[in-house]
């Protein structure tokens, strides 16, 4: 079916409709539509680029999940009591007995596990963390290969351990923060000054990670080492959607994804190698050095530069594209529009649109929810897992964690392929819902009405077993919400503000990543109203997803008017068809409307892009709005042939299509048929 898209010019608002901020859309801004067929579709030179794109994805990896192995908790034992202890263990010697005086070295093992405090008691945890603090020499037993790390290196247990939450605060941090100013960044400069920008100061602050001489400055090292981080993953992200085609799209970002996961499942094995943390930094970081080269190779997105009118800059990158995709394509048109001026936009200007601003919040909730809600059945899942003997190995949680992902990512791929983007958010995150309602009420039902069900026996091994499977499930089903989320903002923000909307949606991810540090730096205390608290989030963002456009095989908005045009549409497209059968009868849909736009002017003469009172067809668009409105509303279809003169060819289905894009659809539907029910029904509306 034929769409038609209303785009007004310059004129006063009339009738109730208020011109946006736009300019009548010219072949060049279409990119989808009439860009890329004739540089080819995808060819050569943008898989060239998108593989470009997949090599950093792995350095990118190693970078997100350091932090793992960097401030990983050893097991840690104290050899060398301080001398106020020995001198307070003497004075006691006399009243204590033996048995408790051979207790008191025990005192001093602190388990990796165990954050900080390897005590568990709350009635002595204070007087025992005291007397457990009391040591000026440790022992430290790494378990994830390194043999020293940050918290080795400087002692960070006890009374320092804070710092080391601290430490991970400090790279999320940064990354939200380089999402939300690389965002703005990337939509006024472009993404390949912000993709150079981030790749130099990822060098510089990075390296002089593996340099630093106390905490303070590996704390504040890696906040900037987050904040460039940030401008790589956003600006490749960008780019990468901004280079393919509509049936493209999603699968060149899976891989990139599955390209990140490699990296994570890789990590342990480069531990293994460097085994120092300084080593293992400067390997993470030096391959980024490659990313250098992109300076010569890599272009500017040409569909920015054609959304924000900077054709003198396209121009090159359009003869590149020619030659490698051996197309042929005439500049004519670029020429013609060479001397407008570029015309970029903000991501503050989401706030004055009717549409947008809602989808990207809605986004920005769903990805803080799956991420804060993975870090909920993540813990959960540990907590069982410590009482199994056999996975209490630093190894054994991580692949677990890992595997979970790729397990998430590979069945992301059918599901996005059957139910679209928004069927398959929405089914993720009811899946998400129902496995945390399940543990947070079911296993309490269990332990509750036990004796009623016969299971009291069994009744703590049914809950570990429960808690396990629906901590796997959420974990699953959380992670795809994530990633979906962050891939939805990036098909429906428009080309001009799409690196502002993926930059708020990413912080949003930040945001919810950041609650598992901040729940280590409380003792994991609250962590039941914390699950509560996302458990309810899920239930809001089920009934928000309903609410969000479907954007599969569309072609990705470039302007604000774009954007604000991706409406919301039935889940079932028979629902649709249903819809519109009310409108206009089948047995109507036959009338021949192809000459409607021949009728001459007062010269005799039809002018190509002029209507019959001689109007250019920018002037009319308005115009047409409220006459299609009018026409719509009278009762014979018959007759809008002589009531309405059109610049285009329509035919009944794109009169539907006009009266949805200005979103009267539903009420006009009422309206006739309330008028057409009335028993003095004189044709008149």
């Amino acid at each position: 079916m034929a769409v038609v898209q209303l785009e007004s010019g310059d004129h006063h608002p009339e009738n109730g409709f208020v011109s946006p901020d736009a300019v009548w859309p010219g072949k060049l801004t279409r990119v989808d539509d009439a860009v890329l067929p004739v540089l080819g579709g995808f060819g050569r030179y943008q898989k060239q680029l998108i593989a470009l794109t997949w090599i950093p994805a792995l350095f990118i990896g190693f970078s997100q999940y350091s932090d793992v192995f960097l401030l990983a908790q050893p097991n840690s034992t104290c050899v060398q009591p301080a001398a106020n202890w020995t001198n307070q263990r003497a004075g006691s010697s006399a009243q204590a007995d033996g048995s408790k005086n051979t207790r008191a070295p025990l005192d001093y093992v602190s388990r990796g596990r165990n954050t900080s405090v390897h005590n568990s008691s709350s009635s002595s945890s204070s007087s025992s963390t005291n007397v457990n603090c009391l040591c000026s020499e440790w022992t430290f037993e790494s378990h994830t290969g390194l043999v020293e790390n940050v918290v080795t290196r400087w002692s960070l247990v006890c009374d320092s351990a804070s710092e080391v939450h601290i430490a991970k605060f400090s790279l999320l941090v940064g990354s939200i923060f380089g999402y939300l100013v690389f965002g703005i960044l990337a939509d006024w400069f472009g993404r390949y000054p912000v993709l150079i920008l981030s790749v130099m100061f990822m060098l510089v602050f990075g390296l002089s990670v593996a340099f630093s001489v106390n905490v303070p400055m590996f704390s504040t090292l890696r906040f900037f080492e987050g904040f460039c981080l940030a401008g790589i993953i956003l600006s490749l992200y960008v780019l990468r959607i901004e280079l393919c085609t509509p049936k493209w799209r999603f699968s060149m970002t899976m891989i990139a994804s599955f390209v990140v996961l490699g990296g994570q499942l890789l990590m342990p094995f480069v531990v293994y190698l460097c085994r120092d943390w300084q080593v293992l930094q400067a390997v993470i970081i030096c391959p980024l050095l490659l990313m250098l080269s992109y300076i010569w190779i890599f272009p500017e997105s040409l569909r920015w530069l054609l959304a924000t009118q900077q054709y003198h800059r396209s121009k090159r990158i359009i003869e590149d594209i020619v030659q490698k995709n051996s197309s042929d394509m005439k500049l004519d048109k670029l020429q013609q529009d060479m001397q407008k001026k570029p015309k970029k936009t903000c991501i503050v200007k989401m706030v004055g649109t009717r549409n947008l601003w809602k989808n990207i919040v809605v986004l920005c909730v769903n990805s803080l929810t799956g991420y804060g809600i993975h870090h909920c059945f993540a813990r959960s899942l540990m907590d069982q897992e410590v009482q199994e003997p056999m996975l209490q190995n630093f190894y054994a949680d991580y692949y677990t964690t890992a595997g979970i992902a790729v397990a998430s990512c590979i069945a992301l791929c059918p599901a996005v392929g059957l139910m679209g983007r928004r069927g398959g958010l929405l089914m993720f995150m009811i899946i998400t819902a129902l496995a945390s309602l399940l543990q947070l009420g079911l296993l309490n039902l269990l332990g509750k009405y036990s004796t009623h069900l016969n299971i009291a026996e069994n009744s703590d091994t049914l809950n570990k077993n429960f808690s396990i499977a629906f901590s796997i499930i959420g974990m699953f089903s959380s992670h795809a919400v994530s990633n979906l989320s962050i891939f939805f903002c990036a098909e429906i923000t428009p080309t001009v503000i799409r690196g502002g909307g993926v930059g708020l949606v990413l912080a949003s991810a930040g945001f919810g990543m950041l609650t598992a540090p901040i729940m280590e730096l409380h003792n994991q205390k609250g962590y039941f109203l914390h699950h509560i608290i996302f458990a309810c989030c899920t239930l809001i963002c089920i009934i928000c997803i309903l609410l969000l456009p479907e954007p599969r095989s569309k072609p990705l908005p470039e302007t604000l008017p774009d954007g604000e045009s991706y409406t919301r549409e039935p889940l079932l497209q028979s629902l649709r068809h249903r819809e519109n059968s009310h409108l206009l009868p089948q047995s109507q849909s036959g009338k021949d409307y192809s000459r409607v736009c021949d009728t001459p002017n007062s010269d005799g003469q039809s002018t190509k892009g002029e209507t019959a009172a001689g109007l250019p067809v920018r002037d009319v668009s308005f115009m047409m709005q409220h006459r299609v409105l009018l026409a719509v509303m009278k009762p014979s279809p018959s007759s809008l042939s002589s009531r309405i003169t059109l610049p285009v060819s329509l035919n009944v289905d794109d009169f539907i299509n006009i009266t949805t894009i200005i979103s009267l659809k539903k009420r006009i539907t009422k309206l006739l048929l309330i008028y057409s029910a009335s028993p003095d029904w004189n044709g008149k509306p």
